[in-house]
């Protein structure tokens, strides 16, 4: 269903949000939401509220499609198991990720030949700190905390690499953008992203959770607590699978079932 007024989602678990989106599709006539605004809060030591039965549900019925599961997904994103692999350094979770991306690469090369959004943040190809992003971030902030909030936002979209003439599907990058807003009187800290095109059955739900953990990690490293993650998406799609096959039945079992609940803040999953 494709409208000129968003569709907005307002949730403190994952699960519940991603549901309500994948249901709206399901249920209405078309494939597209257009635009749509999804807005997570009320995490748990930075960590976003998931129903695992909505997630296994997912993750079953990506891998019979081959496709990513939901953690691959949240890697391109933020790498949490490398985060954790440095033991929550950040320049040796830079140095880390910098030397395996060329391993990454040849793993996907057909989906990561053109970048990786992690590593767009971190190295973009220009710009203050080598190109790290989220580096000139957290050193500006930690060095000046009441500095313009404005310039707290780091591009994935590149016009020179990104703007490729006769192109009819690119792939990537669809996020194209993400901001940090720090409050220093409660010194919280909430992310903006914006996607122009998002698919919602193999990425979606792997994009919200990284962006999550991206939002807890910028936190952390600016001395600050994660309270929220907006996600503006100019056209959301469900294109990649048909509405009707079976493999859906038991996604749509779980959402339903989720849905129903009289709250979507029961549940916990942190891998």
């Amino acid at each position: 269903m494709s409208n000129s007024a968003p569709l907005p989602i307002n949730e403190t678990n994952l699960s519940c949000a991603w549901s309500r989106i994948f249901l709206h599709i399901i249920d209405n006539p078309g494939k597209e939401i257009s635009p749509l605004v999804v807005s997570l809060t009320g995490f748990s030591s930075g960590i976003v509220n998931e129903d695992k039965s909505v997630r296994d549900a997912l993750d079953n019925c990506l891998v019979k499609n081959k496709k990513q599961k939901i953690h691959t997904v949240a890697n391109t994103i933020f790498p949490s198991s490398l985060w954790r692999m440095a033991k929550y350094d950040r320049k040796k979770l830079f140095e880390i990720y910098l030397n395996a991306l060329p391993r990454y690469k040849a793993a996907e090369p057909s989906k990561n030949r053109r970048g990786i959004y992690f590593e767009r943040l971190i190295d973009f190809g220009s710009g203050p700190h080598n190109g790290n992003q989220l580096e000139h971030i957290i050193f500006e902030y930690n060095s000046h905390p009441k500095i313009r909030r404005s310039m707290f936002q780091a591009s994935i979209f590149d016009p020179g690499r990104d703007h490729i003439p006769n192109c009819r599907q690119l792939g990537f990058p669809c996020l194209q953008h993400v901001s940090f807003v720090p409050n220093n009187q409660d010194k919280s800290l909430v992310l903006n992203a914006f996607y122009a095109t998002q698919q919602l059955f193999d990425k979606a739900y792997g994009n919200y959770l990284g962006l999550c953990r991206l939002g807890d990690f910028m936190a952390h490293e600016m001395g600050l607590t994660f309270d929220r993650m907006n996600c503006f998406v100019g056209v959301a799609k469900l294109e990649r699978i048909g509405t009707k096959s079976p493999t859906l039945t038991p996604v749509i079992e779980a959402a339903r079932n989720i849905m129903q609940q009289t709250t979507c803040e029961h549940t916990i999953d942190k891998t």
